[in-house]
């Protein structure tokens, strides 16, 4: 008698611990084939698949520059109270930005087919259980939602230039991935964290506050600006076989893995530098050092990782690491 052929494995689902079902593929045609649907007709996507959308474990590199750049302004503020009400704006902006960013990401790769060589958790459009077009509409409505916010901020600040900062973060959230020549395929994503999800987050948060922007905000923003970096790095070290397939071109695959390893953890050091050199004139900057018990596992998972799931648990740390940072040091500063 024949032997049956194997079923062919789910490498998320794997990754994840789950039960061994058959993969999707990251072709809504095969998806269809492989559940049984009619060709073109997408899976429909539950309220956990879009909450998985959004990647809540990169929302911490949206909280960190805001909470860090809110105590940078309130040292900053020559006389008068702080404003709380100007902080929480800036962190719906923060957020927005972010989840906008994650779906717009999703729908770009998807359509593009660069998620169908993906080893990381599915995708809503790479995996077909979600039309591009709803992924799409969702990924406009956080940046509407972050446009809204910022507009509310320029109105109560009276600084009207704002306007235009916040019309090119949305314009780079989006080509982050999109577009006819996306700069994320050429290397360029860890500069894009690096400037908005970090100086431009956290200087902007200082600056609602007190309408300048000062040392701590701009040292402080190249930290968590390395550590959001580490992230993206730890993601892009895990997929960066697949993503020489797919023809993206992030920094991990123009370095190498090792040479990406080695920044991974460069990035993740060098702000614990900056928090020493706080923590001369805040002594309580150096409560920010136990952030170190996750920065340091995670450094060490990286450089020895063989497995992709060793590399999303040193990225779960750094995000970690990046909330540790931007809480404690925008607390050293406030207090």
């Amino acid at each position: 008698m024949a032997r049956p052929k194997p079923q062919r494995l789910n490498p998320a689902a794997d990754l994840a611990g789950k039960s061994r079902t058959p993969a999707r593929s990251g072709n809504p045609a095969k998806a269809a084939r492989s559940t049984g649907a009619k060709p073109g007709t997408p899976d429909r996507a539950t309220a956990a698949d879009w909450v998985s959308g959004a990647r809540l474990r990169t929302l911490p590199l949206a909280i960190a520059p805001v909470a860090l750049g809110t105590g940078a302004g309130v040292v900053a503020i020559a006389d008068g109270p702080w404003h709380p009400a100007r902080a929480l704006l800036a962190l719906v902006v923060a957020l927005a930005l972010q989840i906008g960013v994650n779906y717009a990401n999703d729908y770009s790769d998807g359509v593009r087919g660069t998620d169908e060589h993906r080893v990381g958790p599915a995708r809503l459009t790479g995996s077909g259980v979600a039309k591009p077009k709803q992924v799409l509409a969702v990924a406009l409505s956080f940046f509407a939602l972050a446009a809204l916010a910022g507009l509310a901020l320029t109105i109560v600040t009276g600084q009207w230039w704002l306007l235009a900062v916040g019309a090119v973060a949305i314009v780079a959230a989006w080509f982050y991935t999109g577009g006819k020549h996306p700069y994320g395929y050429y290397g360029l994503g860890e500069l894009f964290v690096f400037v908005f999800f970090g100086l431009v987050a956290t200087a902007g948060s200082a600056f609602v506050q007190a309408l300048t922007v000062n040392l701590e905000a701009w040292l402080g923003g190249v930290g968590v600006g390395f550590i959001a970096c580490a992230v993206l790095m730890a993601n892009n070290l895990r997929d960066v076989a697949q993503d020489k397939v797919a023809g993206k071109r992030t920094l991990a695959v123009l370095v190498g893995p090792l040479a990406g390893r080695i920044l991974f953890a460069v990035f993740m050091l060098v702000p614990f530098a900056i928090a020493v050199f706080f923590a001369l004139f805040y002594p309580a900057a150096w409560l920010v050092m136990f952030a170190l018990l996750a920065a340091l596992p995670a450094c060490l998972i990286v450089l020895t990782a063989k497995t992709p799931r060793e590399l999303i648990i040193a990225l779960q740390l750094a995000s970690l690491t990046a909330l540790v940072y931007g809480i404690g040091l925008g607390l050293a500063f406030a207090l």
